[in-house]
């Protein structure tokens, strides 16, 4: 008897590929695409749109909604009820996307209309986003266990009925928690999620790779991206409205070996609501890159690596500079944050907008500040430092380590140094710690490594950037950890700084090609300090912490 039933279990799974296989064949033959709805979410508020007699009648069924938009899977696109079905559907103003689906696959979506009074009852507006849902979920999310709490219905092994009400909840809870990415990674036995909160991943719940299938194609439908492509990375965006404000969610997927992974980038404008005063700049810098952004011409660098926060620090420039009489124009790839008040504009390289040709452009708008996405090659470093010289105030970002590393890449990337002199006002350099939760943080005695760290910093200051400091009583500050902070210990993040002036003394040095240690020890003449220092005494403010410190910029100490 068992060897009967794996016969015919093998012969049902033989028959189910094959009108697959034949589905997929008749998808090209009518030049529409393929859809297998066995693995694909059916969306009851979307199969309710056309009744279930209708539906058998086309064989087809409407499997997805998101707003006007309507994914609609057909076994035969020129049956006369199919097409009437669809010529009335759009008739009610809804967009149908046809999809070639196999009968068998077809049978299940219909074996979803008994489910549709009880879905109803349950929920009401499930496929679109709430605003409603998504600000309650915000005000009861404090914590990482708060999300887990609220999560525990919907994870583990637990069957998702309603796909948006889980999905507005994680993008909720990423909002109340502060969170920059959210993370869905299908692993070997389930799928994990985790939330990049300060800089750093954690791991906040699972699900099945049942209800992650449901949870991908809802993500994959809200962002406009291709249900029927899972083999290569896709793109797309959507936009989250709250009572206070309008959130870009940029969403990538990538192919795996235990399915896709998806990545939802959570773009909330409060990222970029900073002031000079917020970005942590010590107040000898902060009047020294005030004095710099007050002057017409010139440029200012960024640099660091990615997540390093370059871009809240150019923004925060732009809001400082940003008066009625002055026109800012800027060139991003892509525009994160919308700055109301100044024109942005964006790459796109299929069309040949480049950050070399849109400043060109930018150019002949007669902008008085200009803000450069990113300093990539010669050509757009070269166009950049001719603006800073004929008038233009240019802030950019490069990829570089640090302050003094500026130079020596842009010699490399071929500018010549007698435009490079002239053309910089400021280079900067940054990275991001983590702050320590003001609720538990434990002060303490340094260690002796700590103690050496932190006094062979101070050794070398400036006097005018160490006034508060006692050297002899030196206390250090620890990570606990909280319910406030989520048992982490860190909340928040703030930056740790460096930055040269190109002076007199620095323009003769560029021009003979220095290297970043001739520029580090010309920092230390003007009286500069560097990221460590920086941090070192952001650790005796009890701000952050040793261990975070090294974690961040251990490879300059």
């Amino acid at each position: 008897m068992p060897k009967n039933n794996n016969i015919e279990a093998k012969l049902e799974e033989f028959r189910a590929k094959e009108a697959e296989d034949f589905a997929e064949l008749m998808a090209q033959k009518y030049g529409i695409p393929y859809a297998d709805l066995s693995r694909t979410t059916i969306d009851l508020d979307a199969l309710k749109l056309v009744s279930q007699p209708d539906a058998e009648a086309g064989k087809m069924a409407v499997f997805q909604k998101t707003a006007k938009r309507l994914q609609v899977g057909v076994f035969n696109p020129t049956l006369p009820k199919a097409k009437e079905v669809v010529e009335s559907l759009q008739r009610k103003g809804y967009q149908p996307e046809l999809f070639l689906v196999s009968e068998p696959s077809l049978k299940r979506a219909w074996s979803r209309y008994s489910e549709i009074s009880a879905f109803e009852e349950m929920t009401t507006g499930a496929i679109e986003l709430s605003a409603a849902r998504l600000e309650d979920a915000m005000v009861k999310v404090k914590t990482i266990a708060d999300f887990q709490e609220l999560i525990a219905p919907f994870s583990g092994g637990a069957k998702i009925k309603n796909v948006s009400e889980v999905l507005e909840l994680i993008l909720a809870s990423a909002l109340a928690l502060d969170a920059s990415d959210v993370h869905l990674e299908p692993q070997e036995k389930a799928v994990v999620v985790r939330l990049r909160l300060d800089g750093v991943l954690s791991e906040v719940a699972t699900f099945t790779a049942t209800a992650y299938a449901l949870l991908l194609s809802r993500i994959k439908l809200t962002s406009e991206m291709k249900l029927n492509v899972k083999d290569r990375a896709q793109d797309g965006r959507f936009t989250l409205r709250t009572s206070q404000t309008q959130i870009e969610v940029r969403v990538s997927s990538l192919p795996g070996p235990y399915g896709e992974t998806i990545v939802m980038r959570v773009l909330n404008p409060k990222t970029i609501a900073l002031t000079l005063e917020d970005l942590g700049l010590h107040p000898e810098l902060q009047a020294i890159v005030k004095k710099e952004l007050k002057k017409p011409n010139g440029m200012i660098l960024t640099t660091g690596p990615t997540g390093s926060g370059k871009t809240t620090t150019l923004y925060a420039f732009v809001k400082a500079v940003n008066e009625p009489g002055v026109k800012i124009i800027t060139i991003e790839d892509p525009i994160e944050y919308h700055i109301p008040g100044i024109s942005q504009t964006q790459v796109d390289a299929a069309k040949g907008y480049t950050f070399a040709n849109g400043l060109r452009s930018i150019l002949r708008q007669d902008p008085d500040t200009i803000l450069v996405g990113e300093i990539r090659d010669l050509e757009t470093a070269e166009i950049a430092m001719h603006a800073a010289l004929t008038g233009h105030l240019v802030f950019s970002t490069l990829h570089t380590n640090s302050a003094a590393g500026t130079i020596p890449r842009l010699i490399d990337l071929k500018a010549d140094p007698a435009i490079i002199a002239p053309a910089i006002n400021i280079t900067m350099a940054q990275r991001l710690v983590r702050k320590l939760c003001p609720h538990c943080k434990k002060e303490t005695a340094p260690s002796a490594d700590e103690k050496k760290l932190i006094e062979d910093a101070l050794k070398k200051m400036p006097a005018s950037y160490k006034k508060e400091v006692k050297a002899k009583s030196i206390r250090v500050w620890k990570a606990s950890g909280c319910a406030r902070c989520s048992a982490i210990g860190y909340k928040g993040r703030i930056g740790i700084f460096e930055a040269f002036l190109v002076d007199d003394a620095v323009e003769k040095l560029i021009l003979a090609k220095p290297s970043e240690g001739d520029l580090r020890e010309a920092m230390e003449r003007q009286g500069m300090i560097t990221m460590v220092q920086d941090g070192v005494l952001k650790v005796l403010r009890g701000l952050t912490s040793v261990d975070e410190l090294v974690r961040v910029a251990g490879e300059d100490i």
